[in-house]
């Protein structure tokens, strides 16, 4: 063990940053923003069947069309019916190049799912995907 000459009080002064409280601070906020990215998305209590598909890229902003169990049909958490789902649509944002994702009930029957796409190419719009749960692996 070395005997310095310095006394307890002559320290210098550091001009170095000290980076990790913002490392703190900046991993605290990712962790608030992603658990309310996650209590801000978009929820409908609807039964959806697996699918082995890989997952793609979501959009932006995306317009969720869900048809319960009761056929009742949901644009982002409004009802609308079947009339009024094109105003629905438009006052969500969505234009008719834009994707439309299609969530359905897995008790609905094919003819229930296939109506409810009339629907939305009857309100002209063409590009849907369909929404489904991750296989267990």
């Amino acid at each position: 063990m070395a005997i310095s000459d310095r006394r307890a009080d002559d320290f210098e002064e550091c001009s170095e940053i000290n980076l990790t409280p913002f490392i703190d601070v900046i991993l605290v906020l990712l962790i608030i923003t992603m658990i309310a990215a996650q209590a801000s998305s978009v929820a409908q209590p609807v039964d959806l069947p697996r699918s082995g598909a890989k997952p793609v890229a979501a959009d932006a902003r995306p317009v969720v069309v869900t048809v319960r169990a009761d056929r009742t049909l949901v644009v982002n958490d409004r009802p609308v019916s079947r009339p009024g789902l094109r105003r629905a649509l438009i006052t969500a944002g969505l234009r008719r190049d834009d994707r439309v994702l299609l969530a359905a009930d897995r008790s609905l029957s094919y003819a229930m799912v296939m109506d409810a796409l009339d629907a939305l190419r009857d309100a002209g719009y063409t590009r849907v995907a369909l929404v489904g749960r991750e296989r267990e692996r």
